[in-house]
Formats: structure tokens, C-alpha cells, sequence
């Protein structure tokens, strides 16, 4: 089992005596043990629990590029999460209320901070690329129909929305119906042809690559549709976030959509509806450890 270690500082003896049923405590305040990750869990939430107002911080072996992953709890330095790589981040402002050492000058506290503040972590800008995600009213693209297209274009950094409903003449499964919340009335009075809104949707993506979760399903819905429509088939480079997830957390009760963006912090329910199911991939894209790697090769 992969070893962890805690440290505490400031916190009540209680704490440290309980932590040392689990753990050997190497130095003073840091603490070393081999366990799985609910006991880890369990144990981290235990510490939270009674720190009081000291501080913990933990670390433990993880799937990223570094090999661990930390976190901290009422520590001046926060621990945040860049592309996949856990970094120690110190705030600009005071809000933990941590006392600056004494002995510098206004001039030289200043001149920290903007040093600082010139160095903080930036988001670096993501090749253009297509989000994009079909509501259907079946598994099967032979028989069943697309009934919306979404995607979320990203290109220099600015973002497009692409959203149609499809007329597509064929009354829904009530299980559809309740699962997106389309019914009849809309694909009939908002819809358009599948074949207008194909050609506009080509247009949209253009030659960008595409992002999906459990692409290959979308993929073979709109070749097939395409097809039948005399249109060309996508050539467009793809990237499938779901293996990604997959290998990321291998351990995941099930990989739908919702249960991996939960996973990573995104606590939200999935509407089911094509555009706004496809800025929560957007969302999830950005948390996945190895995604903006492989859109670059993509690209």
C-alpha cells in the first residue's frame, strides 16, 4: 500500500495522540503510514475534524505527472490543482490571518508580494478545439434519430456556442422525453432539418479537434446522418475523454458522466441537453490530468 504522510502543527495533543494509533510519528508533528485510500480518507477527515485552529497538511501517492498529490487544511499555503499537477500556491491576500514576520520594511513586504504576484501560476490558453455532445432518441444510429446538437468552440481563447434542435418527424420514447426534458412540441414548432442543421454544425467545427465524452457514440450518428444526407464525413481530429477519466480513476463506481464530474469537484446534474451537457465537458477537460497534452498533439 502507497505511504502518506501527515504533519501538524499547533494542534491539540488530543490530535496527536489519536493520529499515533494509525501512524509513527518520525519527527515532531510528521507522521508516516501505509494504508488504502478510504482509511487515508477517513483518517484526513478525522484530522480536519480536530485540528482546531493549527494546521495540517497531507501527502500520498497518486496517478499524475508528479507521482503524490497534497492537500492542506488552515495552512497559509494552499495547495491547488494545475492540469493535473498539485502546486503550492501562497495566497496575495491575508485572509487566513497568518501574522507576517516582523523585522521587514512596508517597502520590502510590498515589493514581496508584487514579486509574488508576477509569479503566480497562469492559465495557459488551449489550442482551438470543439466541445460538443448529440441528444438522440436511442442508442442505435442506424434506427434512431438525432433530436439536438450542442458544442463550445474555444479558439484564442474566446468561446462560440453552437445549439439546434432537430425536427426529426418521429415521436419520442416518454423515457427521452422525461430524461431531457424535448418533447414533441418543441423538435415540431423550434426544430430544424437535420440536414440545415449538419451543414451548419460542419461549418462551426471546421477543421477544429473535437471533444466529447464517449465520443465514438456521436461520431457514428452524425457519419451515419451525414451520409444519408450526401454530405462529407467528419475528418476532424477527436479526443474521447472518457478513457482518460478511466485511467485516471480506475475505481470509479460506474463512468457516467455525472459520477466523473462529481469525482473531480464539479457537483452539478447533468441536464441531458446537448450545449449544456458540452460546457460541462468543458469543465471536466480542464480538471483531467494529461487532456491539455494530448489536445496539443491533436491539434
Amino acid at each position: 500500500m502507497p505511504m502518506t504522510v501527515i504533519t501538524l502543527t499547533k494542534v491539540p495533543p488530543s490530535l496527536r495522540g489519536d493520529l499515533t494509533k494509525w501512524m509513527q510519528e518520525i519527527a515532531t508533528g510528521v507522521y508516516i503510514g501505509n494504508f488504502n485510500a478510504k482509511v487515508r480518507e477517513q483518517l484526513w477527515d478525522r484530522v480536519v475534524q480536530n485540528v482546531g485552529k493549527g494546521q495540517a497538511t497531507i501527502s500520498y501517492a497518486s496517478r499524475n505527472e508528479l507521482g503524490y498529490n497534497c492537500e492542506s487544511y488552515n495552512a497559509y499555503r494552499q495547495i491547488i490543482d494545475y492540469e493535473g499537477i498539485p502546486l503550492v500556491q501562497i495566497p496575495l491576500d491575508n485572509s487566513n490571518n497568518v501574522e507576517l514576520k516582523s523585522g521587514f520594511s512596508t517597502a520590502a513586504k510590498i515589493s514581496k508580494i508584487k514579486s509574488i504576484n508576477r509569479n503566480k501560476v497562469k492559465k495557459r490558453k488551449l489550442p482551438d478545439c470543439v466541445f460538443m455532445d448529440l441528444e438522440t432518441d436511442g442508442l442505435d444510429f442506424r434506427t434512431n434519430h438525432i433530436i439536438e446538437i450542442g458544442a463550445l468552440s474555444l479558439s484564442n481563447g474566446d468561446k462560440k456556442s453552437f445549439n439546434y434542435l432537430i425536427n426529426s418527424k418521429c415521436n419520442l420514447p416518454e423515457e427521452i422525453i422525461n430524461l431531457t426534458n424535448i418533447d414533441n412540441d418543441m423538435l415540431e414548432n423550434k426544430g430544424i432539418d437535420l440536414s440545415s442543421a449538419l451543414e451548419k454544425f460542419q461549418s462551426f467545427i471546421s477543421n477544429k479537434v473535437l471533444i466529447g465524452y464517449n465520443i465514438n457514440f456521436d461520431i457514428e450518428f452524425l457519419n451515419y446522418n451525414l451520409e444519408k444526407h450526401n454530405l462529407k464525413p467528419l475528418m476532424n481530429n477527436y479526443i474521447d475523454l472518457l478513457p482518460l477519466v478511466k485511467k485516471e480513476k480506475m475505481f470509479l463506481p460506474n463512468y457516467k458522466l455525472e459520477t466523473a464530474l462529481l469525482d473531480y469537484g464539479i457537483d452539478t446534474t447533468v441536464p441531458h441537453r446537448a450545449l449544456l451537457d458540452s460546457k460541462l465537458m468543458c469543465k471536466l477537460a480542464m480538471k483531467v490530468n494529461g487532456f491539455s497534452r494530448k489536445l496539443k498533439r491533436k491539434a
